[in-house]
């Protein structure tokens, strides 16, 4: 049995949906503080243990950055994107890494890393929020203004950056 769940989280900076497999979460999406929207057809299922477990780890995080996510993921991209994804996954907690400085490291452009992030499907577990511009903060999430860099700044600042 396959079962699938989806769960909305309240989070200090808005919403965080989890969506899961039975055996494996399968994504997060960072939501800012507005109204829960509504999305037909999508309905946390039954028993679910992953979704369980992947609420109570990104609650633990809200708790204390340090803390660590131990859940399978369901990881698809490319062979590049998976390499910046490991990569991400090195940087640790209350630092940052500068998009030209990833680049570098994988012999890319900087670009290609920001679009490897922007197609992270589990932010905050693969900390693309920790990847920087040399200017600035750069993007987070395909945007460089608005509601999403809010929770860039806000996740930079919980974890001890900002």
């Amino acid at each position: 049995m396959n079962q699938r769940g989806v769960a909305w989280l309240e989070a200090p900076f808005g919403w965080v949906r989890l969506t899961t497999t039975a055996q494996a979460l399968t994504g997060i999406d960072l939501l800012p503080p507005e109204p829960l929207p509504t999305i037909p057809g999508l309905e946390v299922a039954g028993e679910n243990s992953i979704l369980a477990a992947a609420a109570q780890e990104l609650l633990g995080y809200f708790d204390d950055p340090d803390s660590g996510f131990t859940l399978p993921m369901v990881i698809e991209g490319t062979p590049y994107q998976s390499r910046v994804w490991s990569e991400l996954g090195r940087i640790q907690s209350g630092k940052v890494l500068s998009y030209a400085e990833l680049a570098r490291r994988l012999n890319s452009g900087a670009r290609a890393v920001a679009a490897a992030c922007k197609a992270n499907r589990f932010p905050i577990l693969i900390p693309c929020h920790r990847v920087v511009s040399v200017s600035g903060l750069g993007g987070f999430c395909g945007t460089r203004v608005g509601k999403m860099m809010d929770i860039k700044r806000w996740l930079l600042a919980h974890e001890g950056y900002l």
